[in-house]
């Protein structure tokens, strides 16, 4: 890895074998039935996504990414934290990055204590994001969307005191009450490893991650925006005494490796187009159940769902992504 620049390896772990009518099927997600499943084959590409996830430590990718989602074929990740572990023994370099699991939705003591097992684990290998998790999500667990972002906020308020406070501490907020917090082990990495907001780039997640000092992975964010979106945590975060450096502010970017541009962009198509109209086929209604969205957001985002879950423009696509083919 260069001081400038580094290289992730992510991995959604999808289950690939989907039903001829799947098509029927106005989403791949949430009330998708799971009667299509197969544990054979999903145990045959757990062993196949994790000789990959290996093998990019071997061939010198700088990190492996992990990711969590609920009730979707796009994702057999629901616990990335049980997949980090299973890494860990068998990578010797690579970052282990868990991007991530939702604080909101979990007991945020008990999601410190086993990102510490994990960064003691690797010794000191763990990177950290925080989604708020997509909307998707909500559908899935007992969680009001409407109380989301609040509940987010408190729950890395405790993480961040269960791994920097000496225990046993005091926790009483508004969702959870802590009379000791005082966890076994604690990170390796001091104060913590390093952590990120994971998300589209809302007012509210960029403003945490300011007043934080985290670092932001803007998904799915057109370049233009994704630019302004960093000058905007950079300028809030300097707000708060925080400096914003280079290696913060992830990109995700699609990449396809061929002879030439024209046969790149011949084979690619075909497998990227695959993740919007069938493994992550959604609706607006899924996306943004009520609550989930500020009034400005939703307003903004109310065309926007079936162009990025349903369907794909290529071309669009190439121009306003991080694209390399």
């Amino acid at each position: 890895m260069s001081a400038a620049l580094r290289f992730n390896m992510m991995h959604f772990m999808p289950y690939v074998h989907l039903p001829e009518n799947h098509k029927d099927f106005k989403t791949t997600s949430v009330n998708f039935p799971n009667k299509f499943y197969d544990p054979e084959k999903g145990y045959e590409l757990y062993q196949r996504y994790l000789e990959q996830l290996v093998l990019a430590d071997r061939l010198g990718f700088d990190a492996i990414v992990l990711n969590e989602h609920h009730n979707t074929v796009y994702s057999m990740m629901a616990t990335p934290n049980v997949i980090a572990a299973a890494l860990i023994p068998q990578t010797k370099k690579a970052r282990i990055c868990v991007w991530g699991v939702p604080p909101n939705f979990m007991l945020p003591n008990r999601l410190a204590e086993e990102y510490a097992i994990l960064d003691v684990m690797s010794k000191g290998r763990l990177e950290i994001a925080f989604p708020l998790g997509t909307g998707m999500e909500y559908w899935s667990n007992p969680v009001n969307p409407a109380t989301s972002r609040e509940r987010f906020r408190e729950s890395l308020k405790i993480m961040i005191q269960a791994w920097t406070a000496d225990g046993p501490t005091a926790y009483y907020g508004k969702f959870y009450t802590y009379r000791f917090l005082n966890p076994w082990p604690r990170p390796y990495q001091k104060p913590h490893p390093p952590c990120y907001i994971v998300g589209s780039g809302s007012p509210e997640t960029i403003e945490i991650a300011a007043e934080l000092g985290f670092g932001y992975s803007f998904v799915f964010v057109p370049q233009k925006t994704a630019q302004e979106l960093n000058q905007r945590l950079r300028d809030r975060a300097a707000h708060y005494g925080h400096n914003i450096r280079p290696e913060q502010l992830p990109l995700l970017n699609f990449v396809y490796v061929a002879a030439t541009q024209d046969q790149a962009e011949r084979e690619y198509i075909v497998h990227v187009q695959r993740f919007p109209e069938d493994y992550a086929r959604s609706s607006p209604q899924r996306l943004a159940p009520p609550g989930y969205l500020s009034i400005e957001l939703l307003k903004i985002r109310a065309a926007v769902p079936d162009k990025m879950h349903a369907a794909l423009d290529f071309k669009l696509i190439s121009v306003s992504f991080f694209t390399a083919l």
